[in-house]
């Protein structure tokens, strides 16, 4: 009966979404605050149903019942309890009730927006709660009739098929709540500029009002983007075993569209609040962000791509979500097409000026999103019309999108130091100068001390360092560090510093300390591999290390072959133990590689097992492949100290949205 109640709480949820979306619009035509008011609580209580489904559907998990077909095809009794928790996300069914939950989640945060003066107008409010609802609702119909998660299954197997072993992560159990955090908490911007569009006014600074109000949702979004994004990455670096940290991935790339799409709606938002300008390009990307998000979802379940990433799902069901992704998509879109005319800022500014640089940065973020669509869209494409089939890989991308986000992170720190309307550029250039200057010589003296020859290694150590340098240079000229002051009015001057401040100039360091990190560890790693006896060593840069022992072991629900290795520096220094392993599972007949990692400062030594085989002395030996992975930290570090940004900045008074106090309603 447990069971049957998270089913009967989804039909419940999509009932509520329904009720949502008429009580929301009925309560805009008739100016009524009661009526808006029973949308919004349709809202909460879809968000609450979802919830109850999505607890009951964990149970159904940790209790291992296999009369649930979702449970008997993705868990097994032998798995550990976190794993138990986590492979309820770890499938297609289960995935999307994840993803309804956020949406609803999402929804439920909208409806407790402020209103009135402080707030959202009653009319925008009401038109984008019922935007959302009509998202759930399309999402929840979508899981209840193509994708139920509480499908029996008759006769009841006695065991489950278990989870795939790839997906049985610590990274992997908190990377899908933190990427949907960011695919759905987008929906909101797509609610808001719905919205905007049918509710939007010329004047009396409406549209400036609504670049403010969609900022932190869009800001939310990002961050949490960024954070999942960057724990993918981790699992991949570490569990898959092939040594690199991004592969350009279709799936990969469909996380990453959103996240280039929202950076620029950040950027792009600033400049409407601010200066009412950039409404329609602003307004454009709100719509695109989601789109993006709802063109991943398909991709991942549509089973037109192959990766490790995807869940493997009928093209029927893949049909309906694109469906679903033409049908709001299409609206919106045919609806922006029909107000573009009046979604023209009236404010001017000079070509350098900080709007300007804003522009510039939006456009290339935008062509760069623009280009990993075409490169993960073509080969589909081209497979469909005529049944050929390509690849798009890194050599693609090295030479479409890095010139692109070159340009765009060369101008970055330039943009804050410029004025509104009309900026200094030689101004803004004295001032970043010392930063250009120690940018030069760093990469200079790290380039000189690796690899003279490598010329684009030193261009990318200086891009790196000239975003790390110039984000401190903007924050010492808020504070106006250099001058006469005393140390009493600087700490005054640091502790006024609204949150947001800090935030962005965390978020740029973040973005300079992953190129840094990508740079070196691309352009410098050493890789090597060779057959190992016991005792024997192998070396990669400046590290070696040397096979003590391998020995099988038990798991909770596999069997490994697991070596002992010790890590060194050439130059002699303390050893440090390390365990690669080869993990069988037996419940689904799968092998998975779990490498050994030491971590030395910002560097990596990334050892991984291979096969077992005979040496030619005749002895055992294992293959025995070892990296060199230098200032790999960073690569992760950078996106962490970026979402931390983002974080900060959402703290920030100004940005607060969600009322969490009774208050009237007044129709606006």
């Amino acid at each position: 009966m447990i069971v049957e109640l998270g089913a009967f709480a989804l039909c419940l949820a999509l009932a509520l979404s329904g009720l949502q979306v008429v009580a929301s619009v009925a309560g805009r035509l008739r100016s009524s605050p009661v009526l808006a008011g029973a949308g919004e609580g349709a809202g909460l209580a879809a968000f609450l149903a979802v919830g109850l489904a999505f607890g009951v559907l964990i149970y159904a998990f940790v209790v291992s019942d296999f009369s649930v077909s979702n449970v008997a095809l993705n868990s097994h009794t032998d798995k550990p309890m976190l794993y138990k928790v986590a492979g309820a996300w770890g499938s297609h069914e289960g995935s999307l009730v994840l993803w309804c939950l956020v949406l609803t989640g999402f929804g439920a945060l909208l409806a407790r927006a402020r209103t009135g003066e402080a707030g959202l107008p009653f009319g925008l409010k009401a038109v984008a709660v019922a935007a959302q609802g009509g998202l759930g609702a399309l999402f929840l119909a979508f899981v209840l009739f193509t994708s139920n998660p509480f499908v029996r299954l008759s006769p009841v197997p006695v065991e489950g098929a278990s989870l795939n072993p790839l997906l049985q992560d610590p990274a992997l159990a908190l990377h899908p709540p933190l990427l949907y955090g960011g695919y759905v908490g987008l929906s909101v911007c797509f609610s808001l500029a719905v919205a905007a569009l049918i509710e939007g006014r010329p004047g009396a600074g409406f549209w400036p009002a609504w670049g403010r109000w969609i900022r932190p949702w869009a800001l939310a979004s990002w961050a949490l983007l960024t954070a999942g994004i960057a724990l993918g990455s981790f699992w991949a670096y570490y569990e898959l075993g092939w040594g690199g940290w991004w592969f350009w991935d279709p799936v990969e790339n469909a996380s990453f569209m959103p996240w280039l799409a929202a950076a620029a709606l950040l950027h792009s938002a600033v400049v409407t609040e601010r200066r009412g300008a950039l409404i329609g390009w602003t307004v454009f990307l709100a719509l695109v962000a989601f789109s993006l998000s709802m063109l991943g979802a398909f991709l991942v379940r549509s089973g037109v791509l192959t990766s490790v990433h995807a869940f493997a799902v009928d093209p029927e069901r893949g049909l309906m979500l694109l469906g679903i992704l033409g049908l709001t998509a299409g609206a919106a879109f045919t609806l922006f097409a029909l107000r573009a005319g009046q979604l023209t800022g009236r404010t001017l500014f000079a070509p350098i000026s900080r709007e300007g640089a804003l522009v510039v940065n939006n456009l290339f973020l935008s062509v760069a999103a623009a280009t990993v669509l075409v490169g993960t869209l073509y080969p589909l494409v081209l497979e469909a019309a005529g049944g050929a089939t390509i690849s798009v890989g890194p050599p693609y991308f090295a030479v479409t999108f890095t010139p692109l986000m070159a340009m765009a992170l060369i101008i970055l720190p330039m943009g804050p130091l410029l004025g509104w309307k009309r900026g200094d550029l030689i101004g803004a250039l004295q001032r970043l100068a010392w930063a250009a200057g120690l940018s030069l010589l760093f990469a200079l003296i790290v380039w000189g001390l690796f690899r003279p020859r490598e010329a684009l290694t030193g261009a990318g150590l200086a891009l790196g360092a000239w975003l790390v340098l110039g984000a401190l240079a903007e924050l010492t000229e808020r504070i106006r560090l250099f001058g006469k002051r005393t140390p009493g009015e600087l700490g005054r001057r640091t502790r006024a510093l609204p949150l947001a401040a800090w935030g962005m100039t965390a978020a740029h360091a973040g973005l300079g300390l992953f190129v840094l990190g990508a740079v070196v560890e691309t352009g410098l790693k050493v890789e090597t591999a060779r057959p190992l006896e016991i005792g024997q060593t192998v070396a990669a840069g400046p590290y070696q290390a040397t096979l003590r022992a391998v020995e099988i072991i038990e798991g909770p629900n596999y069997l490994a072959e697991s070596a002992t290795l010790e890590v060194e520096p050439l130059g002699g220094g303390r050893p440090e133990t390390v365990r690669a392993e080869k993990r069988f599972f037996p419940a689904g007949g799968q092998t998975t590689t779990e490498v050994g990692l030491s971590f030395h400062g910002l560097d990596d030594v990334y050892l991984v097992l291979g096969e077992r085989r005979l040496s030619d002395s005749g002895e055992r030996a294992w293959t025995v492949r070892m990296n060199w992975n230098p200032w790999a930290r960073l690569i992760f570090l950078g996106p962490a100290l970026m979402a931390l940004g983002g974080l900060l900045s959402l703290l920030d008074r100004r940005l607060r949205t969600v009322d969490t106090t009774r208050r009237k309603r007044s129709p606006a």
